[in-house]
C-alpha cells in the first residue's frame, strides 16, 4: 500500500505549504524513539484525511534550514498550516485523538 505521508525537502514543502489548504508537517529524525511511535499514528492521520489535508513528515538532519525557520529544537514537533499561516505547533510525541483535533480545528 502506498503511503500518504509526503516525505518533503524544502522547495516542495514551501509549494505544499502555500498551495494546500490544510498540512499538518511531522518534524523528526530517524533516530529520535518518541518520532518511531509517532510514525503509525501520522500515516494513520494521512489515511484518514486523505483528500482534505496534506501530511508531511521532514527530516531534521536532512532540512536543517526549515527545522531553523519553524524554531524547531526538540522532535517530534508538529506544526499545522492553514492557507499557508503556521496555526498550531506542539511538541513531543501526541496521541492519535490529538492530531485529529489539530487538523479538525
Amino acid at each position: 500500500m502506498m503511503s500518504n505521508v509526503i516525505h518533503a525537502k524544502e522547495a516542495e514543502f514551501n509549494e505544499l505549504i502555500q498551495k494546500e489548504e490544510l498540512v499538518l508537517v511531522d518534524f523528526f529524525a530517524t533516530w529520535c524513539g518518541p518520532c518511531k511511535m509517532l510514525a503509525p499514528e501520522i500515516e494513520e492521520l494521512a489515511d484518514e484525511f486523505e483528500g482534505k489535508a496534506k501530511i508531511l513528515k521532514v527530516d531534521v538532519d536532512q532540512e536543517q534550514a526549515l527545522a531553523m525557520r519553524y524554531g524547531v529544537q526538540s522532535i517530534p514537533t508538529l506544526i499545522v498550516f492553514k492557507n499557508g499561516v503556521q496555526t498550531e505547533k506542539r511538541l513531543g510525541y501526541q496521541p492519535y485523538p490529538k492530531l485529529k483535533e489539530m487538523l479538525n480545528r
